[in-house]
């Protein structure tokens, strides 16, 4: 079966331009409706703590149940559904339920869209990253033009643009074709719990948790950390769109990277950078001169991290819980991570100050480096 690259790669788009959309603006947007610093952190926690539960759910049926695509499909429909409560929203609890509903769909659905990706690719698993960059693509064109946009328009505009993204999402996996079995051995799968007991998978999966517990100061306060320093936000924008452009570089060549150096050194190092990120774009925030090289480094903290976790999960999740390993790998890392970086830099913003939140967020990408170093696949055979 030929491989459907493009109907795969425009899933990846719109997933991605929705959260190009969200991420950046979602937390502004919550400040002009009149949140403070501590429940933007809670909103936002909400959305990266439906990671703990939607993806291991999905998972869990998609394994057991198969129908792997159906679940794709519902989940995506079911997304553009609960967003669209956001216009009668009022008030924390209605803000509260309405991403809790939306975000509990929209989590589910990618780990699954990861596994039938992963199906058509069959033994070529390295060329994932060349389907993967569609999303970079369209993070890259939704928070540019959304900075441009909004730099004259209301940003009441933003749920509109969102729930767009989200109908696009749900026409691209009704595109999507089945895909052919699991290249694993089936009757060779070994069990979740035996695999949750190896050292190497449980630091694994701690790395993971880490380094997106440290991204937290970035999604939920970067934006309004670079409006108290004097930006507009087209400028705003554009940073966040450098970041994704030069990750989109990264994905371009990390085939001959992954096969030269294997995940975990480039797992290892994404760690490493991520500590330098957060230390220049907190301490210099008022220096464009440093905050320019510090969103290049999103291409290994973001894109080299995750081309190299989903590596690593292929190979450590075979066969039958395939489904399972993506979902705790979503769940554990954009959920737990996200969920526990944000509420506390949420927190920490107020008494601290960006400074010290972002300091707090490189140790723990530093505590996920030294993890990763010192038990993940130290035989390199991935």
């Amino acid at each position: 079966m030929a491989l459907p690259y493009w109907r795969l790669s425009a899933y990846y788009f719109f997933y991605f331009a929705s959260l190009g959309a969200l991420v950046p603006f979602w937390g502004p947007y919550l400040k002009s409706l009149g949140f403070g610093p501590l429940a933007i952190g809670q909103l936002i926690a909400i959305f990266m703590a439906t990671k703990l539960v939607a993806p291991n759910l999905a998972g869990w049926i998609a394994d057991r149940r198969g129908h792997r695509l159906t679940l794709v499909r519902l989940s995506s429909l079911a997304t553009l559904i609960c967003f669209a409560g956001v216009f009668a929203a009022r008030g924390f609890w209605g803000q509260a339920l309405v991403m809790a509903l939306f975000s509990f769909f929209w989590n589910a659905s990618l780990p699954q869209l990861e596994a039938i990706t992963f199906n058509h690719l069959g033994g070529e698993v390295r060329r994932y990253a060349r389907i993967r960059l569609w999303g970079s693509v369209g993070f890259i064109l939704a928070v540019g033009s959304l900075g441009l946009t909004l730099e004259h328009r209301p940003i009441a505009l933003l749920p509109w643009v969102v729930l767009i993204l989200f109908g696009g999402i749900w026409l691209a996996a009704l595109a999507v074709p089945e895909a052919p079995a699991s290249t694993h051995p089936q009757t060779h799968t070994p069990a979740l719990a035996r695999l949750l007991r190896r050292p190497e998978i449980l630091a694994f999966l701690f790395a993971c948790l880490a380094m997106q517990a440290s991204h937290g100061a970035y999604y939920g306060f970067y934006s309004l950390y670079l409006q108290e320093h004097g930006y507009a936000k087209g400028l705003i924008g554009g940073l966040w769109a450098l970041g994704v452009v030069a990750e989109v570089g990264l994905f371009l060549v990390m085939q001959p990277l992954l096969r030269a150096w294997g995940a975990r050194r480039v797992l290892i190092l994404s760690l490493l950078l991520a500590v330098v990120r957060w230390l220049l774009i907190g301490g210099f925030p008022d220096l464009l001169a440093v905050l320019v090289p510090a969103q290049l480094l999103h291409a290994a903290t973001f894109g080299g991290y995750h081309a190299a976790a989903i590596h690593l999960v292929h190979h450590y999740f075979p066969g039958r819980v395939q489904g399972r390993g993506q979902a705790l790998y979503a769940s554990l890392s954009f959920g737990a991570g996200g969920a526990i970086g944000t509420f506390f830099s949420g927190w920490a913003w107020g008494p601290l100050g960006g400074r010290a939140t972002f300091a707090l967020a490189s140790l723990a990408a530093l505590a996920g480096a030294l993890v990763a170093w010192r038990w993940v696949d130290r035989a390199g055979r991935y």
